[in-house]
């Protein structure tokens, strides 16, 4: 790792998530289907550069339990990160970006349940899983 300080991109839309966990992946692989004109970028937080980004946006790489979203500064996190991705995906899946007007203490309360509980429910990989190949650009630690 480097040690000039990490600082949240201002024009790229980033997504963190957990490399090991089997429904992070799940999501990863859903936008890397569906995302088309390429809306966000990816980076496990297992890696140097999530590392790096995940304590730029003052959370701690040890503890993650949440998909992140870096947008313009800004750090989005649970269910407002996903609907925030979703705004950028094409019909259908954009119209599920309307969740994002339930009351946040609904949304996050449902998102921390399932989140709390992924390992249990989805299962977890032994190691990161690496991004595959014909992705190019699209990892930020590729």
């Amino acid at each position: 790792m480097s040690d000039t300080a990490e600082t949240l991109p201002s024009q790229e839309r980033i997504v963190l998530y957990d490399g090991v966990c089997k429904l992070c992946n799940g999501w990863v692989n859903f936008l890397l289907r569906y995302d088309r004109r390429r809306t966000v970028r990816l980076a496990a937080v297992q890696t140097e550069k999530g590392k790096s980004l995940l304590k730029a946006a003052g959370m701690s790489p040890d503890e993650i339990n949440t998909i992140v979203l870096l947008e313009r500064g800004q750090v989005y996190l649970r269910a407002d990160a996903i609907f925030r991705v979703m705004l950028g995906l094409p019909w259908p899946w954009r119209a599920l970006s309307v969740l994002r007007f339930c009351p946040k203490f609904i949304s996050d309360r449902c998102y921390n349940l399932i989140a709390q509980n992924r390992y249990r429910l989805f299962g977890r990989f032994n190691e990161r899983q690496k991004p595959p190949a014909d992705y190019p650009g699209r990892f930020i630690d590729r």
